[in-house]
């Protein structure tokens, strides 16, 4: 067996930043009053949560866990502008670990709906970075996937289209075009994470070489998922692994001469490390 992994596979720019100010307000809580929590999960992956957790990291899931005096970091993916100012008055430290780029698209998603006009937002509705996009819209909004695309605007109905900072970049672009075909006066904002794109691109590259690709990350990450639907979409199979551990039952792996390997944007190292040890271990037996 050959084993080809994705140079681009594990932390993104956004996930690193966010985990270095979780790590340095893990170092400024050591004796200090206050307890220090995230607010939600920083990122989406449970091995990771788990350590911080070992670390002393509490996890609140609502405002009304915070008291005065704690230090609360707002996860990688951001929270709606209502949460944030009712944080701000709370008196507790807040250390914003939003990611650049989705603080980004929050605020030009604000400047394009300023006049009222309605935001067509490509998402997951329930998916915490999409509930605070949503939140920095002017006027009304409508959040739709891929199985459910919203007919296009009339041409007196001005509107905004943005994603999710994670979704497939070329279902985007296609989407938009579909909308614009009613004629509607449409702002396009470039809302999609480079990041996402390269993942996205070398999952397409490895599948076209590979007979199966690993895709390693927590299934509760959305650009994780998206990257099995890309290696999927081209024809070949995407086994979907928090850890290596869970390889050990997959009896498919024997059948692949070239097995790939990629990895979410909130994927840390060492997973994916060990992924890639246990296919060339196997593949030396």
């Amino acid at each position: 067996m050959k084993v080809m992994r994705a140079k681009t596979a594990g932390f993104c720019m956004g996930v690193g930043l966010a985990l270095r100010k979780l790590d340095e307000a893990v170092a400024a809580s050591a004796g200090r009053s206050g307890r220090l929590l995230m607010l939600g999960p920083i990122i989406h992956n449970p091995q990771a949560l788990e350590a911080y957790a070992a670390k002393g990291v509490l996890r609140a899931d609502s405002l009304d866990d915070i008291r005065p005096g704690d230090t609360v970091v707002i996860r990688a993916h951001g929270i709606p502008r209502e949460d944030e100012t009712r944080l701000a008055a709370l008196g507790a430290n807040v250390v914003d670990a939003t990611c650049p780029k989705v603080k980004r698209a929050q605020l030009a998603i604000a400047e394009a709906t300023a006049d009222g006009r309605r935001l067509y937002l490509f998402g997951e509705a329930e998916h915490p970075e999409v509930r605070g996009l949503v939140s920095y819209a002017g006027g009304p909004c409508l959040v739709f996937d891929r199985q459910d695309a919203p007919s296009p605007p009339g041409r007196d109905e001005p509107a905004a289209v943005a994603a999710q900072t994670t979704q497939e970049r070329s279902e985007f672009e296609a989407l938009c075009a579909r909308l614009a075909t009613g004629g509607a006066p449409l702002v396009v904002l470039s809302t999609i994470c480079d990041a996402t794109r390269r993942r996205q691109d070398e999952a397409a590259a490895l599948a076209r070489e590979a007979d199966a690709v690993i895709v390693v990350g927590g299934r509760e990450s959305g650009n994780t998922r998206r990257l099995a639907d890309v290696v999927r979409a081209a024809g070949i199979p995407a086994l979907h692994v928090e850890t290596a551990e869970e390889l050990r039952e997959e009896d498919s792996l024997r059948n692949y001469a070239i097995v790939g390997i990629t990895a979410g944007a909130s994927t840390p190292k060492q997973l994916i490390d060990a992924v890639q040890h246990f296919l060339e271990t196997q593949a030396g037996k």
